[in-house]
């Protein structure tokens, strides 16, 4: 399937324009090039020599690995720090900074007098300057922020139309990896002088049952003397019932349209609906067409339910999230989101928090259809700084047309149950931040008063006495959980939500001995034990929520920092190099399990057994030394066998916080072998039992890919897993082969991950050692249909392939 070009109209994310509106996006044809160009705007600018990208685009992921990269030395108050020390890879090591130039040329078809054209961004990182045939267009602060500037003064029909973007991210901006450049969509609009106005639609539910629902639509529109016609579709494009107005209020139309036998959206069942509106003159001709998604569903957070989702409560198995995909960078990609969110949600996860920043449309798209409840965050700073050039620099100006623009956007998503207008910011301690956080949640409010706001807030005692805790919708604590209890009596709302929790570091594959519960601890090879003990200053085990959690009913639930490892902000080892990312994540960079993953799952999934044994059992030199053995199970009683002989049966233990949720055998003497987990059912019958082995020397490459066909659009991924098995086929866990990369026929190399926080090779090259027995490489289509070959090589290896096919 051949990619449809830059001119064709392309789907707007969350309002499908047809009929009239006609939108581009501007994906291919971009030319790049680091550096301040003093002319880089002007039409005769000779940018023959540069870099041709697709947006898209993140600059900086392409590397070098460089500690002299953003260097800082700072104290992290969020870590507990008092004393500055010099830190490392906080952003990534990766060349975010600096200025750089992005140009492409457009052509617009041929429209009417009165009709106006837009050019809009989803991100750009960072402080974007827009010029247009040599002009200047406008410009932006945030990088993450959705913005639009009318060019309509700027552009010519039937012509060829330069657009150029200068932007320049600072050093000391950000606390992880920002990326850079146009790392999301741009697109071009061109609305007739009659039309639906840009992200001002806003579909509800306010009234559903089983027999009906109430949805009213709120559509702002330009023009005079106008009737809208909107009919509600289902997913198969069945028109399920229609109504028409020709009476405004302003510039915006109402409407309240009975849906009978509505289906609810839900993460079980995520029914999604289509209105489709249209826009006639008095003479009955039609002026512009829209379609906007939506579901059908209620929320609702009262002290004596918690949170409901259409009427039954449930509490959040969430995970934050980052933007950044990894060995991808920040560049947005679908294939690569949908990736993530199934993953979480085979873990058993709900819900996602797009920390600290506003998500991408891809993200929310997919999480409504995939069944994904969302908490979407707009910043990281308000007024006062963590960092000397974050959002605090755009604070007064920006603000409130930030969070404007990331509600109107994305309100329609069914999906989002909740906004957050901050994280951890400066402003808790004194009246100052209680006023910015009263009118930051007002702002929402106005936007959206359909959805509650809160605020991580990790400075509890501060957020008690200031009244900033009392004043928020939903009470949002980051860890602290030895202060659930006297916020809850303090706080007048009746529920507290876990809005960042845990912060467990590991390293998949990696155990470190003896096992010892503890915080901040580091080891010579910069690598954190998957025992799942350790933990930074701050933050604490997994066990410490699951408590809350399961035992508490006005906790309404956790986002756990975090679902998968990203790049920066690599604690406990931000004095250490090389480490260039972070060790929280459930999975590692290359969004491959971490043990933790196994527990997680024991805990959320429901709906499958789980049975993981942990560590792996490949420890010579170390016979007859004691190696604990941990089994994350869903179920409640489980017998290790070491060689055939019994270990002994443990059961959970609710009256100790460790056998809670973890069965431990941790005297068990290592012997190379077999060792074997049986688990027995609440009748104490045999349900279900986990093999591992001890490996021989390294022998033959597996390959594993998580899809085999693809489309043929130039951007669909594979990823596909490596490991290295010995002769009878059992995986070696510990083995460290460089191995090489080739992809042949309709696709091409992309990436690869190894998700070790410490290695500087390049993704983007076709070469990588394997981390603990395992490495992740990304093959993506290209225009071509056909198969796709991808060969692995490693020295004294027997190779590996795997054919994916492209259509």
């Amino acid at each position: 399937m051949k990619r449809i070009s830059i001119l064709t109209a392309m789907l707007l994310s969350f309002v499908f324009a047809h009929a009239q509106t006609k939108q581009f996006t501007l994906e291919e044809g971009w030319k790049f090039s680091k550096g301040d160009f003093e002319n880089g705007a002007q039409t005769n600018f000779n940018d023959s020599k540069w870099e041709m990208v697709t947006v898209p685009h993140d600059w900086a992921i392409y590397g070098p690995f460089d500690k002299e990269v953003d260097k800082q030395v700072v104290a992290i108050s969020q870590n507990n720090e008092e004393e500055a020390t010099e830190k490392t890879g906080r952003t990534g090591s990766l060349p975010h900074i600096g200025d750089a130039w992005y140009r492409t040329n457009f052509e617009l078809p041929n429209y009417e007098k009165g009709s106006r054209v837009l050019v809009v961004f989803e991100g750009a990182m960072s402080d974007p300057q827009v010029y247009v045939n040599g002009q200047t267009a406008g410009e932006w602060g945030y990088g993450y922020a959705y913005f639009n500037i009318d060019i309509t003064d700027l552009v010519k029909a039937g012509e060829s139309n330069l657009l150029a973007v200068h932007l320049s991210p600072k050093a000391l901006s950000s606390r992880w990896y920002p990326g850079a450049g146009l790392f999301r969509k741009v697109r071009i609009i061109v609305q007739p002088e009659s039309h639906f106005k840009l992200w001002n639609t806003f579909v509800t539910t306010p009234v559903v049952s089983d027999d009906l629902a109430k949805v009213n639509i709120k559509t702002k529109v330009s023009g005079e003397n106008l009737k809208l016609e909107t009919s509600i579709k289902d997913a198969s494009g069945k028109v399920l019932v229609s109504k028409s107005t020709d009476e405004m209020f302003g510039d915006e139309f109402e409407q309240n349209i009975a849906l009978e036998n509505p289906k609810l959206w839900s993460p079980e069942s995520p029914v999604l609906y289509y209105a489709v509106s249209k826009l006639y003159d008095k003479n009955g001709k039609l002026q512009d067409e829209q379609t906007t998604r939506f579901g059908v569903r209620t929320i609702s957070y009262t002290p004596e339910n918690g949170f409901q989702l259409n009427g039954k409560t449930r509490k959040f198995k969430g995970v934050c999230l980052h933007h950044d995909l990894g060995p991808l960078g920040a560049a947005v990609n679908k294939a690569a989101l949908r990736r993530q969110i199934q993953i979480m949600k085979d873990m058993g996860a709900n819900a996602i928090r797009s920390a600290h920043n506003m998500p991408s449309m891809e993200q929310l798209e997919l999480c409504d259809e995939m069944g994904m409840m969302f908490l979407a965050e707009s910043f990281d700073e308000w007024k006062k700084p963590k960092v000397e050039n974050g959002y605090n620099r755009f604070f007064d100006e920006y603000h409130e047309k930030d969070i404007v623009n990331l509600v109107r956007a994305t309100r329609n998503h069914p999906c989002i149950v909740m906004w957050s207008s901050g994280n951890e910011v400066p402003d808790q301690w004194g009246s100052d931040g209680v006023k910015r956080a009263k009118a930051l949640q007002d702002i929402f409010h106005r936007e959206d008063p359909t959805r509650p706001v809160t605020v991580g807030m990790d400075q509890v005692k501060a957020v008690m006495e200031s009244g900033f805790g009392a004043i928020m919708d939903i009470p949002g604590l980051n860890y602290r959980t030895h202060l659930y209890k006297e916020a809850f009596e303090r706080f007048p709302q009746g529920l507290l939500l876990g809005s960042e929790t845990a912060s467990t570091v590991s390293s998949r594959g990696v155990y470190k001995l003896p096992v010892e519960i503890g915080h901040s601890k580091t080891y010579e090879d910069g690598q954190s034990s998957s025992y799942d003990v350790e933990y930074c200053n701050w933050s604490n085990l997994p066990e410490d929520d699951a408590v809350l959690q399961d035992d508490e009913d006005w906790v309404i639930g956790e986002f756990v920092w975090t679902g998968f490892d990203y790049l920066g902000e690599p604690t406990p080892y931000d004095e250490y190099w090389p480490s260039r990312s972070s060790y929280f994540g459930i999975c590692d960079l290359a969004g491959l399990p971490k043990d933790r993953y196994y527990w997680y799952k024991s805990r959320w999934n429901t709906e499958e057994s789980t049975i993981h044994v942990l560590p792996h059992w490949n420890w010579r030199g170390m016979e007859g030394d004691t190696v604990p053995v941990f089994v994350y199970t869903s179920y409640n009683t489980a017998e290790l066998f070491l060689n055939g002989k019994s270990m002994g049966k443990r059961s959970k233990n609710k009256s100790s916080k460790l056998e809670r949720y973890r069965l431990m055998w941790n005297d068990v003497v290592y012997q190379p072998g077999e060792l074997k987990v049986v688990a027995y059912d609440d009748n104490g019958k045999t349900a279900d039992e986990k093999v591992i082995k001890t490996s021989g020397k390294p022998y033959q490459l597996v390959l594993d890919a998580d899809r085999t066909t693809l489309d043929a659009n130039g951007k669909d991924l594979s990823f596909v897993t490596v490991s290295v098995v010995d002769k009878d086929g059992n995986p070696c866990p510990t083995a460290t082969n460089q191995l090489t990369f080739k992809v042949s026929g309709a696709g091409k190399y992309r990436a690869a991950c190894n998700g070790d926080a410490t290695s500087l090779e390049m993704f983007h090259l076709p070469t990588m050692k394997l981390f603990s027995g395992k490495l992740v490489v990304l093959v993506q289509s290209t225009e071509q249909t056909g198969n796709i070959t991808l060969q692995v090589k490693g020295k004294g290896l027997k190779s590996g392939n795997v054919t994916i096919k492209s259509e």
